[in-house]
């Protein structure tokens, strides 16, 4: 069967065979599973070979250097073909020591397992178009990571101060994980109007993509 145009490619990683498969039954029809992993060396080896758009990883894995999913990331990351992959850490754990690690590791949101089918489903669709995905708690502990203290409030004001009124608007809803649709929907805007503040916004802030702008954000405390 010839894969629809919208699918996106995910490769799941966990070490709990059953826990996989009760997952991938529950997803919905616009993910398609292309690998499956249960270990650090396997998962570095499947993504690999497959390059998925999204890989759900947990973040406990036995293998490798025992660095878990923190290790999948780096070492990821340290491959040209894999270092755009774009990664969803989906663990039992809520523990801030474990959502820091691969945060800053690089992945892209972090879901408890505690999400239903649907939730991971949509979240997978944020984390593909370049959003950041936590719950409102674990976002809290990556905002005390990224936390800065009064030294850097004056280069904050200066930063803040490059964007107009709209584009700080913008910019904060981009940050938490608004979708541009979404964005375009809450401020009467249109999508391509949006497209060219989160522009501007990259460009004034000197920084990539959304995910540097999210980190930036966090790092402020401006969500």
């Amino acid at each position: 069967m010839n894969r629809a145009p919208h699918e996106i490619r995910i490769v799941i990683v966990d070490d709990h065979q059953i826990f996989r498969t009760g997952l991938r039954a529950e997803l919905g029809d616009e993910l398609a599973v292309v690998g499956e992993a249960a270990n650090v060396d396997e998962a570095v080896a499947v993504v690999t070979a497959t390059v998925p758009d999204v890989v759900l990883l947990d973040v406990h894995l036995p293998g490798g250097a025992g660095g878990g999913g923190a290790e999948v990331l780096q070492r990821l990351a340290g491959n040209p073909a894999t270092r755009g992959i774009r990664v969803l850490a989906l663990s039992v754990s809520d523990a801030a020591d474990d959502v820091v690690q691969v945060i800053r590791a690089g992945a892209r949101g972090y879901l408890t397992k505690t999400a239903s089918g649907a939730e991971v489903t949509a979240a997978v669709g944020r984390v593909h178009s370049g959003d950041a995905v936590f719950s409102p708690r674990l976002a809290g502990f990556v905002l005390d990571a990224f936390g800065t203290g009064g030294g850097e409030t004056a280069a904050r004001d200066d930063e803040l101060d490059r964007l107009s009124a709209r584009e700080q608007e913008v910019m904060r809803m981009i940050a938490r994980g608004y979708a541009y649709k979404e964005v375009a929907a809450e401020l009467f805007l249109s999508v391509k109007t949006v497209e060219t503040h989160v522009s501007n916004v990259l460009r004034k802030l000197q920084l990539s993509n959304r995910h540097e702008l999210t980190a930036w954000a966090l790092s402020r405390r401006l969500l």
